[in-house]
């Protein structure tokens, strides 16, 4: 299978270049088009592959992709979840090449979506075609590609609230690979997720913008006003200052706490990857604390007024916020949401209208049960790949469907990733490097070998 690889590397990479170029963006509606390109582009070169069927399955919004090859009903079944869609190229000046013309760079992939996630679910799409064309697919296999993650998974939520459709899926195990590796000499699991929760918030006063001379200050300005609100998000030690926003929160033994903060953090390597001098954050929790096992709330955008060049002296009519809020195992969202909203609201200002936008699809975080058969398998894949036992790492990212899996299919997902945190998603010059891209080939095809044999012995 190895020599699959090596004779077919470049044709690998020119079908993944084909699927990197469709320009996915599932937060800009002007993409729709290219939205269903990318679902017509997989659903055919899924089914010329091998596969037994590949349909679209349309909703409100992004279409999900469904496939599956089951070689014998008596076999175990492997459910790959991944995603499609990627985000905005903005702020296009800061790419170093065209985020959507991928190219090979000091060993590396330049695209937008080359580790986020195209790259990672064509690994488990090339891992299927070695595996085939060598005549070794040792398991049943059903692939759930979604174009909506980046702006919550609202429609494939839905879709799993159908119990007809969790039956259509039902596997022994589900495959995530939307995650990161701890570091390269490092492999990783993903035994945790954070939850997330997004609200918009729009201050109003006036019908129009008005003039400040006249009649600034005896006017509410709507920009001062929402820097009110902002300000009393936190304390002065960053913790959050919501009333009942920490009550539930599940506490992690000493015993993880020494595990986490035991893992060899480069603490100036990290500094320099995102450009800051200085760490700071929630008082009395380490860094790698407060990125994975603490909640967070961060103003994603801020705007109001004018801001373009010259002096404009006004009052604006508007401004507005968006707030994402991370959470962590216990932590309940729609209670959390409730709770914002009471916050946000508690000031009353005269003649001022708030308006408070909740994202539909705002996730639990969720925490992994890593002894299952699945996880084994993943084990083993690692170290006879890697050469070494992957290290159990809490993530500090969502991916909202995670935590439905365990709800609806009672499958705790196995959630290996292969990128790396210099991988720069969500930024400008996102990449992913070559060696993974192969690794994890080698890695995902180990699985199915171990999961397939170990599914056997519990079986006897």
């Amino acid at each position: 299978m190895h020599n699959y690889i090596i004779n077919n590397k470049y044709r690998f990479l020119d079908d993944l270049f084909k699927f990197l170029r469709i320009t996915s963006i599932s937060s800009v509606d002007n993409f729709s088009k290219d939205i269903f390109k990318t679902v017509n582009f997989l659903k055919f070169f899924l089914l010329k592959l091998g596969f037994d069927k590949s349909f679209i399955i349309k909703n409100n919004k992004n279409p999900i992709i469904y496939s599956e090859k089951i070689i014998n009903k008596n076999l175990p079944t492997v459910l790959l979840y991944g995603h499609y869609d990627v985000q905005s190229y903005n702020p296009y000046n800061l790419w170093d090449s065209d985020p959507f013309n991928p190219k090979i760079v000091n060993q590396k992939i330049f695209s937008r979506g080359s580790a986020d996630d195209k790259g990672q679910v064509f690994m488990h799409i090339k891992s299927f075609e070695v595996m085939l064309n060598n005549n070794c697919l040792p398991c049943n296999i059903k692939f759930l590609i979604e174009g909506e993650e980046e702006i919550g998974s609202e429609s494939i939520i839905n879709f799993l609230e159908n119990s007809d459709n969790t039956n259509i899926l039902k596997s022994d195990s589900v495959i995530v690979s939307d995650t990161s590796l701890f570091s390269l000499n490092s492999p990783s699991i993903s035994v945790s997720l954070r939850g997330i929760l997004s609200i918009e918030l729009d201050i109003i006063n006036s019908d129009m913008d008005l003039h400040s001379g006249v009649y600034g200050g005896c006017v509410d300005n709507p920009i001062d006003v929402l820097c009110r609100i902002v300000s009393s998000l936190k304390s002065k030690i960053n913790s959050i200052n919501i009333p009942g926003f920490y009550d539930n929160i599940l506490n992690i033994s000493n015993i993880d706490k020494y595990y986490i903060n035991n893992l060899k953090f480069d603490l100036v390597s990290y500094k320099k990857l995102i450009g800051v001098s200085k760490l700071n954050g929630e008082f009395g929790y380490s860094n790698i604390e407060r990125s994975s096992i603490r909640p967070s709330l961060d103003i994603n955008g801020i705007w109001g007024g004018y801001s373009g060049e010259g002096v404009k002296t006004i009052l604006p009519s508007k401004a507005s916020v968006k707030i994402s809020i991370r959470t962590v195992p216990n932590q309940n969202v729609k209670e959390l949401k409730n709770l914002i909203i009471k916050h946000l609201s508690k000031e009353k200002f005269e003649g001022i209208k708030l308006n408070i936008k909740v994202c539909k699809s705002g996730s639990n975080a969720v925490l992994i049960n890593n002894k299952s058969v699945a996880h084994i398998a993943a084990i083993n894949s690692f170290k006879d790949v890697w050469g070494k036992y992957p290290l159990f790492i809490k993530e500090g990212g969502s991916i909202p469907i995670i935590s439905k899996f365990n709800e609806k299919m009672n499958i705790s997902p196995v959630m290996i990733g292969f990128g790396l945190s210099t991988d720069l998603i969500h930024s400008p010059n996102e990449n992913f490097k070559l060696y993974n891209f192969f690794k994890g080939i080698d890695t995902i095809i180990n699985f199915y070998k171990h999961f397939s044999e170990l599914k056997k012995i519990e079986g006897n």
